[in-house]
């Protein structure tokens, strides 16, 4: 204290102005327990917060000697509090991370009473992190999927895989029904492995799938419908080419200007398959009865319901 009070009193005398707002920020400090002071706060007749306002912007604008600075410094200054209000929310997505092995928190997730959620997918916009490249350097030190090119929703189910997985040999079945923070990550598995759904996964998502060990399931053979020997006449070459239509897509639900192609006898037969379907809908009331049947076997409702009739 004396040497403080020589420095400031003897050695700077015309900086005394200067030296109180010091003395005010250490005994604020002493009290409060850190040097962040509201920017109307006064500490007796001394409008404190103005005085460290005023302090910040001298040392964005190098205007402050470094003996000045390493005395602010040494009560725990902080010069940039977007820095330090970052430093903060980090703290609190590295104890998210801890807990769910990943950084995509929902909006609604809070750690270390913070809305870190919320906070990561603010910074998670286009444009948001522009000027601060020290943070996502952090960021992706904690996670390096914490802003994946897919939805974060993926990325929370896949990190509850990854981890569940991570001690065993090779693909664990895991199957629907196996939860993991509230979500069931044996249904969402499975249905990553259906073909249908591995084919529009990206590059990057299915390379972190095929890392541990989960492939898609092999395609179901496809057995082509046989036409039946008397297949001969157009009709019947119709009801065929249904058939191996329903067999391959499992639906009777035919575009007009679709055209299936059928074997018979090891010969192709290019069938306008909309066309018939829609001639013998018109028709329906003069076709025979087996017709109708057929028709209703492969399950067209309009020949079932004037069969019935």
């Amino acid at each position: 204290m004396v040497a403080d009070w020589v420095s400031f009193n003897v050695i700077d005398t015309e900086r005394q102005d200067w030296a109180r707002g010091w003395a005010q920020l250490k005994t604020y400090v002493e009290r409060v327990g850190n040097a962040r002071v509201p920017y109307g706060h006064r500490e007796g007749a001394t409008p404190l917060g103005q005085w460290v306002a005023e302090q910040r912007r001298a040392y964005g604008a190098g205007q402050m000697t470094g003996q000045r600075a390493r005395r602010l410094e040494q009560l725990g200054m902080v010069w940039s509090l977007t820095d330090e209000r970052f430093q903060e929310n980090l703290e609190a997505a590295k104890t998210y991370y801890d807990q769910h092995w990943t950084l995509c928190a929902p909006r609604s997730a809070t750690a270390l009473d913070k809305p870190v959620g919320q906070w990561l997918s603010n910074l998670r916009r286009p444009g948001a992190l522009d000027g601060h490249p020290e943070w996502k350097t952090a960021l992706e030190a904690v996670d390096e999927d914490w802003n994946p090119g897919w939805p974060a929703n993926w990325q929370r189910h896949y990190a509850a895989v990854r981890e569940l997985l991570r001690d065993e040999a090779g693909l664990t079945e895991l199957q629907p029904g196996i939860t993991c923070h509230a979500m069931d990550v044996g249904q969402w598995l499975a249905r990553q492995r259906q073909n249908a759904v591995w084919t529009k996964l990206t590059d990057g998502q299915r390379e972190r799938l095929e890392q541990l060990g989960i492939t898609p399931l092999p395609p179901e053979p496809r057995t082509p419908a046989k036409a039946p020997k008397t297949a001969t006449g157009a009709f019947e070459k119709g009801v065929a080419a249904l058939a191996q239509y329903k067999t391959r897509t499992g639906s009777v639900t035919v575009p007009r200007g679709h055209v299936e192609t059928i074997v018979i006898d090891g010969q192709e037969h290019s069938v306008k398959l909309g066309v018939f379907l829609s001639n013998s809908k018109s028709r329906r009331g003069k076709l025979a009865a087996d017709k109708l049947a057929a028709l209703a076997g492969l399950g067209l409702e309009w020949a079932a319901a004037r069969e019935e009739a």
